[in-house]
């Protein structure tokens, strides 16, 4: 069956689609022979070897959401969604049975959901229940594993629309300050002096009345930090309530456009118009600019593009 090599590294070759780390689940549950004997996953398999794997059938209960997600982009090896305000990415523990995006993905694709031998199938990244926008999925493991890769390898391109009450004093900068959770509040995230690194970059799209519309370009990945850092720099998201001057019905956070490596090769490019309640939000604020990329932004005809 095989060429020879290390048992995981062989099997990780011979089926793509299952992850380094279910290889060596199924390898420990003794599910995987060599020449009918169970072996370790540092073993070395001869060439020519036979070698047998055992799937166990992956069981997920389905449960109606009720949902009907907006898809911006899909193939055989992921989807991209536009995922509304209010809605969780997956399951939270202060929300139980709450409808969530992993959820709508099991209901929609069992059958791909079957091949993940983890508790959020196609979960890859995932965005604050009250910011909307552009969220991808994984159809297959390995397209899973790619994806994420892309993102902890900082391979992405991630912009963000922020209405913001009050105006950053320059019209454009990198915020470098590090964050780390809040010892005086454990649901918020803060600035400190001995956090994890975190960068994030703005561009003032326009401003009018002490509010202002952010181009945001979050370059590393930490939680809640555009949130963090706007607040930080004295602009917070309107109607955030844990980092903004007062609650809304959700701060105003718009995960626009994602850029990333796709893994059948090339570049993809998904972009989420948006969501009513930012478009009239603007519209009250009383901006009035005319260049891209604030024009492009508002276009609600514009909803994705493919590179």
């Amino acid at each position: 069956m095989t060429e020879g090599g290390r048992l995981d590294a062989v099997l990780a070759a011979a089926y793509p689609d299952l992850s380094r780390a279910r290889v060596q689940r199924l390898i420990a549950n003794e599910a995987v022979l060599v020449n009918g004997e169970p072996a370790r996953k540092s073993t070395h398999v001869e060439q020519g070897a036979q070698v047998a794997v055992t799937l166990p059938e992956t069981r997920r209960e389905v449960t109606p959401t009720g949902l009907s997600l907006p898809v911006l982009f899909e193939d055989a090896d992921l989807l991209a969604i536009d995922k509304p305000a209010g809605l969780l990415v997956h399951d939270a523990p202060a929300e139980p049975g709450a409808p969530s995006v992993a959820a709508w993905f099991i209901e929609r694709h069992p059958d791909e959901a079957a091949a993940f031998d983890v508790e959020r199938p196609g979960i890859v990244h995932r965005l604050d229940k009250h910011t909307s926008g552009v969220l991808l999925l994984a159809k297959t493991p390995a397209a899973q594993t790619a994806l994420s890769a892309a993102f902890e390898a900082r391979e992405t391109g991630k912009q963000y629309l922020a209405l913001c009450d009050g105006i950053p004093q320059r019209d454009r900068a990198v915020i470098d300050a590090d964050i780390a959770r809040s010892h005086a509040d454990r649901r918020r995230m803060a600035v400190t002096g001995n956090g994890r690194e975190a960068q994030t970059e703005y561009e003032v799209l326009a401003a009018a009345r002490e509010r202002s519309l952010l181009l945001v370009k979050p370059l590393t990945g930490r939680t809640h930090q555009i949130r963090v850092h706007l607040a930080a720099i004295g602009a917070p998201v309107a109607g955030d309530e844990l980092y903004g001057r007062g609650p809304g019905p959700r701060h105003l956070l718009h995960a626009w456009r994602l850029v990333f490596p796709h893994p059948g090769g090339g570049e993809l490019t998904v972009t989420a118009p948006l969501p009513a309640d930012m478009r009239a939000a603007i519209d009250d604020a009383g901006f009035t600019p005319q260049a891209a990329p604030y024009a492009e932004a508002v276009d609600p005809t514009r909803t994705e593009e493919t590179a």
